[in-house]
């Protein structure tokens, strides 16, 4: 993990950094399954972010003005949360066309939210399809 990135997770309550540290775990994980074996990690923002050669910048951070839940960003000029919407409807909540906000107490999607990852993580090659290629 990254030095900046670690500190940052020191800094949320610690039931947050368990979940947080899950989406963490699923962007690597999706990032092998899709053959990325450059992932870079960092703070952009101070959030945490996570940036592959092939697709576009993923953002994830928890606030202390909305403490039952926490965001996952994406690129608001890219078609990803407008792609997200289409194809899972209700599954997520959407923060205008940068971010799906997720509650604290409810289970992750994790199936749903993998894919919208495998999306992000590949972006420049798949932007050119019609819904992402999905």
């Amino acid at each position: 993990m990254d030095k900046r990135v670690k500190q940052k997770f020191t800094t949320y309550p610690a039931a947050v950094a368990v979940i947080l540290d899950e989406v963490r775990t699923l962007i690597f994980q999706v990032a092998k399954e899709q053959g990325i074996t450059e992932l870079e990690e960092t703070l952009k923002w101070g959030e945490p972010s996570y940036i592959s050669k092939t697709g576009s910048t993923i953002r994830f951070d928890y606030k202390d003005k909305a403490p039952q839940q926490f965001c996952i960003y994406f690129n608001c000029n890219t078609t990803l949360v407008e792609t997200f919407k289409e194809l899972y409807g209700d599954t997520f909540v959407y923060q205008g066309n940068r971010a799906l906000v997720f509650e604290l107490q409810h289970a992750l999607p994790i199936t749903a939210l993998a894919h919208c990852l495998s999306l992000a993580l590949r972006y420049k090659k798949i932007k050119h399809l019609p819904m992402l290629g999905a």
